[in-house]
């Protein structure tokens, strides 16, 4: 039985704690190849003092004075036991009982702060770009980096702010917004209207045609729920190009636009294998 468990143990010990560190909310203030610098998730502090060493896969807690490796630092932060620990690293499965929640989700509204905003830069969001097959000279037109609070610690994140200042918040492990809510809507003078549910259904097309911006005003809904706060807007351009998401929400989102406005088009066509417009998008780009 001993040698059954050490076994998991000694795998489950390679886990990159800087992943496990992203699953939990966490994101390093500062890194290279070698380490990488977080602000304490014991603590709470200005100065990031808590150093994981990449090539140990090794923390230390300069603040707290204690170190050692993932599954410790997993027990410390949530309080549980090395069993459920060890379910979580080794399957994803998420056996902790206080967490009512995904572990990815986190809530929309006044919990977050936005502290600033600046042109993109940080190397993790410049990949997550790549990933998603956006180029950084398109993602830099509509959106910048992010840096904000939620329930007392910093994160950042690729923002897309909205027509009434609020942000809309991706990165490669979540995806949230600030209050308020609302739709973006980019005026550039056009007379023609392009419609997208997300950000990255919208930096995909301006991929696709470098041009889109210069040619079109663009609307992007942030939700379904601003639909109908769109179609007053529709009456203002002489068409409308519709590239709702391939399921049953966004077919029903068309149909909706279709009958309310003669101008509107449907373009889900050009994607219709796919879910929405990214994931052709990035199946293009392989």
């Amino acid at each position: 039985m001993q040698r059954t468990n050490k076994i998991p143990c000694e795998r489950a010990r390679d886990y990159p704690i800087g992943k496990a560190l992203a699953k939990l909310g966490h994101f390093p203030t500062k890194e290279s190849e070698k380490e990488a610098w977080f602000l304490s998730p014991f603590r709470s502090e200005t100065q990031a003092s808590f150093k994981v060493s990449k090539k140990l896969n090794r923390w230390y807690d300069h603040g707290a004075g204690k170190g050692g490796n993932v599954i410790d630092l997993i027990c410390l932060i949530n309080g549980t036991s090395v069993k459920e620990t060890l379910a979580w690293l080794q399957k994803g499965q998420i056996s902790f009982s206080f967490q009512q929640q995904p572990l990815f989700t986190m809530h929309n509204g006044n919990d977050i702060q936005v502290r600033y905003a600046q042109p993109i830069s940080h190397l993790a969001l410049i990949g997550y770009l790549h990933a998603r097959k956006i180029s950084f000279s398109t993602a830099v037109k509509l959106c910048q980096e992010v840096h904000y609070i939620f329930r007392g610690r910093e994160y950042f994140a690729i923002g897309l702010q909205n027509s009434s200042g609020g942000w809309e918040l991706r990165n490669k492990y979540y995806k949230n917004s600030s209050s308020p809510k609302d739709i973006t809507h980019i005026k550039n003078g056009n007379n023609r209207l392009v419609v997208t549910e997300g950000m990255f259904d919208m930096l995909s097309l301006m991929d696709r045609d470098n041009n889109l911006m210069e040619k079109n005003d663009l609307l992007i809904l942030n939700s379904l729920g601003f639909m109908e706060k769109s179609f007053d807007m529709f009456d203002a351009y002489n068409s409308v190009s519709l590239y709702m998401d391939n399921d049953s929400a966004g077919r029903k989102a068309v149909d909706l636009m279709l009958k309310e406005n003669p101008k509107c088009e449907d373009r889900s066509k050009l994607y219709k294998d796919f879910k929405d417009v990214n994931a052709w998008w990035t199946a293009q780009n392989q």
